[in-house]
């Protein structure tokens, strides 16, 4: 069975993260939260989700385990900076060139790990 990694590809992956950090950096819900090395935070998150959709361990090869709760604790994540966050990753979805069937397999994966990051 294919992963989601390999259904997508590294090149709709990484066109994705692009995406939603666009959103991400223009929002005024949740932008003030990614104000750091905005070319860093794409890349670990293409790493990220490289690992999270089943292809290779890029992150946990680099940085360790995830451990992606604790490592969003110093955010303060609420209930509307989680829907922000969902809305802008369910924008980046629509807009790649991939099977309607393949964009709702994504995007699904997205609220449970979205709402494990709410802190307050």
């Amino acid at each position: 069975m294919e992963t989601l990694y390999q259904r997508i590809g590294p090149e709709q992956l990484a066109l994705l993260v692009e995406r939603f950090y666009g959103h991400v950096f223009a929002s005024p819900v949740i932008s003030h939260l990614f104000k750091t090395d905005k070319a860093g935070i794409i890349e670990k998150q293409r790493m990220f989700l490289t690992q999270f959709l089943g292809g290779p361990q890029l992150y946990s090869e680099r940085f360790g385990h995830p451990k992606m709760r604790m490592r969003h604790l110093p955010h303060a994540i609420d209930a509307t900076a989680m829907e922000e966050w969902l809305r802008c990753m369910k924008l980046a979805v629509e807009s790649l060139d991939i099977s309607d069937d393949l964009k709702t397999a994504l995007y699904n994966c997205f609220p449970p790990l979205a709402k494990h990051m709410v802190n307050s």
